[in-house]
């Protein structure tokens, strides 16, 4: 691996890889951009199969949570981190507390939250070595009632953008995944009189959106299949692929999933050809990193579902911009965040009195 070329390629500025010998802990913390504030992502436990996949795994999340930050208006820089293992082990307190100290080490240039692999609990362990980690069971807790407000809002722009009408009385919304997220979009989505079609791999979650909302239930990947207005992934990532995209029956792709396009380039461009909608799926979810910012800030519950409420208007400004310079939407997405890293790094800056007259 040509691990300085992939850096200056992504646009990194800085990695650390930390080794602890008494835990066995082997980690890897990346930051992408810090333009806008200290570089916040979560920690990644994961039994990569070399270390060139954890060194580009990191890499690539620590650049996509700059641009989640910046697309959110967050005064947050991007960073990630990754723990090399088998994140079924036990021996988790001596693990995550050497995670805590080289997180300590960076002195608040990165903030960590749990991830993939990781968990609230994980957390508290970090937090015995460090101040520099968000996401604590007894903060911020649940995101997913922010993080589906977020997407509730954008199928709202994508509405507008695609019908001229935000109303979503009557229309019908497939939800794939009735998790957390997928179960709290169902109720938003109820309140306004949408109809949803709805499946997920556990049966009970399907039977309380059924109970709750109303709502049909179908089997597995029948759910890519359903004639809809919306279709609203909310589980799994790469599941806008080869396969499914030629199922779909719907105008508009906007859920809570993160990586939802298998190739971006050649699975936006699949959804575009069949006229296809598609909300970014960082921007649509934008509302668990607003959550997380919201126990940095010291926000409320209600200002962090305010804040995800301005994600209707980054929707709309996504769509203009592609419609605008006939670009991708996922592109577009891209531009509003390097448009306000930009408008950030080019503030005049004001310097104190130099040199110092009692130097």
């Amino acid at each position: 691996m040509q691990l300085f070329q992939n850096i200056v390629d992504l646009g990194l500025e800085q990695v650390v890889v930390c080794h602890d010998k008494a835990s066995g802990y082997r980690g890897i913390i990346a930051i992408h951009d810090t333009t806008l504030g200290p570089a916040l992502g979560g920690t990644r436990f994961w039994n990569y199969a070399n270390d060139d996949e954890a060194f580009f795994d990191v890499l690539r999340l620590a650049r996509g949570m700059t641009y989640k930050n910046a697309v959110a208006g967050l005064n947050l820089g991007g960073g990630k981190s990754v723990i090399i293992g088998d994140n079924r082990t036990t021996n988790r307190e001596l693990i995550f507390r050497a995670h805590g100290r080289f997180v300590e080490s960076l002195g608040g240039r990165y903030v960590t939250a749990e991830d993939v692999g990781t968990s609230t609990a994980d957390m508290d362990y970090v937090h015995m070595e460090t101040d520099y980690v968000a996401g604590l069971a007894n903060k911020s807790g649940d995101p997913s009632p922010v993080t589906a407000r977020g997407v509730f809002r954008s199928i709202q722009a994508s509405a507008m953008s695609r019908w001229g009408s935000s109303d979503l009385a009557g229309k019908t919304i497939t939800i794939q995944g009735c998790g957390n997220v997928g179960y709290y979009l169902a109720k938003e989505l109820t309140v306004v009189g949408a109809k949803l079609i709805v499946s997920d791999i556990r049966p009970e979650r399907v039977q309380r959106v059924v109970d709750e909302c109303g709502a049909k239930a179908v089997d597995g990947n029948a759910i890519f299949s359903e004639k809809a207005d919306v279709f609203a992934p909310c589980a799994l990532g790469a599941i806008l692929n080869d396969d499914t995209i030629s199922k779909l029956k719907v105008e508009i792709v906007c859920g809570g999933a993160n990586n939802q396009l298998l190739e971006p380039a050649k699975h936006a461009e699949a959804l575009a050809k069949r006229e296809i909608m598609y909300a970014p799926d960082y921007v649509a979810n934008a509302g668990g990193v607003i959550n997380v910012y919201s126990e940095l800030a010291g926000w409320t519950r209600e200002r962090s579902l305010r804040k995800a409420d301005e994600i209707y208007d980054t929707v709309l400004t996504v769509y203009a911009i592609a419609k605008a310079e006939g670009i991708l939407t996922y592109l577009a997405a891209d531009r509003v965040a390097e448009q306000r890293l930009a408008a950030v790094r080019g503030l005049v800056k004001t310097w104190p009195q130099w040199p110092r007259k009692d130097a």
